[in-house]
């Protein structure tokens, strides 16, 4: 019997080590806690931080399966270990190293809960439409069938072999209609459908920016977060966003590799003009790091201007709150398609 791979790291051990020391073990500080007693950092080891159990499991034909957690980890995260280790080294990259860690980029913005979090109120009111043309679909083909006095043939949505939809069908006898309801479960069968989709068709777009190595000037060092890599629409220091898009121009794409190395391109831009920038800019990405994490960073060292750029926020009943919700997200969502 095949074993299911249940803690599922969105951030990978394989990237987090590149911030580790030479025991496997990196700096991580909170930015949510439950108590001001909180140590401000904690040394873990990789493999005991950026995961949530059973975050990728879903259900396919009544079994449990952890296909999105093969697929990533096959496709995206292996292929990228040479070309980082060619990164930290100082080699020269050759094109089909750059489309490697252009993949494992544009994964590591997809794959994670704060992409989920983020996306979940767009997803909820895409949904209504999706539903609405769902019915539509049903219709058409029902009048298609009573004109021609044929069967409907059975021909599922592209979507629905992650999204679970049912379409119900009840007879109204004394109208002579035919009533049609549409449900779905907005969850994780659309997120998994979203990254199948950004991450085959919608990355293509990433291989056309000119991509480039920025190396940390002396003294300072590049950290990273559980929400890797920033899309920035920078327009001064005091008014930038985290809403970049991947082909929007003028949109700044930053991802940590190392304390030393970051991956970085300017959308519409020919070239980044040095390859280690100036301190100046340097203490500006510091701060974007920070203020675009999530919930952790995850720095080499006790870095001790981290708390500053990103105050921690103490609140016990937020903190429970989010633990709660992913302690029960499988079993939630399992629930939710069951019951569809």
């Amino acid at each position: 019997m095949k074993t299911l791979t249940r803690d599922n790291h969105f951030v990978p051990q394989l990237y987090l080590s590149n911030f580790a020391t030479a025991t496997g073990e990196v700096y991580e500080y909170r930015i949510l806690v439950s108590h001001a007693s909180v140590p401000v950092w904690k040394r873990i080891n990789t493999t005991g931080t950026g995961y949530e159990k059973n975050l990728y499991t879903r259900i396919v034909r009544g079994e449990e399966a952890d296909d999105i957690e093969q697929w990533l980890s096959q496709d995206f995260e292996s292929p990228a270990k040479k070309p980082i280790q060619k990164v930290l080294a100082n080699r020269e990259l050759s094109q089909s190293d750059w489309e490697v860690l252009i993949r494992f980029l544009a994964s590591q913005i997809v794959r994670t809960p704060a992409f989920l979090i983020k996306n979940l109120p767009l997803w909820k009111s895409m949904a209504q439409k999706a539903l609405e043309h769902s019915v539509q679909d049903v219709e058409a083909r029902l009048h298609e069938a009573k004109a021609s006095a044929q069967k409907i043939i059975h021909r599922p949505a592209h979507y629905t072999e992650y999204i679970p939809v049912r379409i119900k069908r009840e007879g109204l006898p004394d109208e002579k209609k035919v009533q049609l309801t549409a449900n779905m479960v907005v969850g994780r069968g659309i997120w998994f459908y979203t990254m199948k989709h950004m991450l085959t068709t919608t990355l293509k777009v990433l291989y056309k920016h000119r991509w480039t190595i920025l190396e940390a000037p002396s003294g300072l060092s590049w950290f990273t977060s559980d929400d890797p890599v920033i899309c920035l629409n920078f327009r001064s220091e005091s008014n930038y966003d985290f809403g970049g898009g991947w082909g929007r121009n003028g949109c700044n794409i930053l991802f940590p590799l190392s304390p030393t190395h970051i991956m970085f391109t300017e959308i519409g831009a020919s070239s980044y003009p040095k390859r280690t920038p100036s301190r100046y800019h340097a203490r500006l990405f510091r701060r974007i790091i920070a203020e675009h994490a999530h919930r952790k960073i995850y720095s080499f060292t006790q870095d001790d201007k981290i708390p500053q750029l990103r105050p921690r926020v103490v609140d016990a009943q937020t903190f429970q709150k989010e633990r709660r919700l992913w302690k029960t997200w499988y079993e939630d969502q399992s629930r939710a398609e069951r019951a569809l």
